[in-house]
């Protein structure tokens, strides 16, 4: 069975579901998984990125490209 068809077979598992605590371990599991997933793909910053992302960052404020903190909370809350 190729991946897609095993996505396909556990979502119709997984609607399927009536206990609450089955679905919190399954989402759970998944923000773990997917965490560890995460983690496991960092590679450090090289030294020259890492130059070119302060310089990047000066050069922005030096030409007002930035945003304030408290604009940016403004506009955060009104996503949700």
């Amino acid at each position: 069975m190729d991946l897609e068809a095993r996505k396909i077979n556990f979502v119709q598992e997984f609607l399927r579901i009536e206990n609450e605590k089955i679905i919190n371990g399954l989402e759970k599991l998944l923000r773990k998984s997917k965490s560890e997933l995460f983690e496991e793909n960092l590679s450090p910053m090289s030294l020259e990125q890492f130059h070119a992302e302060i310089d990047k960052a000066l050069d922005d404020s030096e030409n007002d490209r930035m945003i304030k903190a408290s604009d940016l909370k403004a506009k955060v809350k009104k996503w949700s």
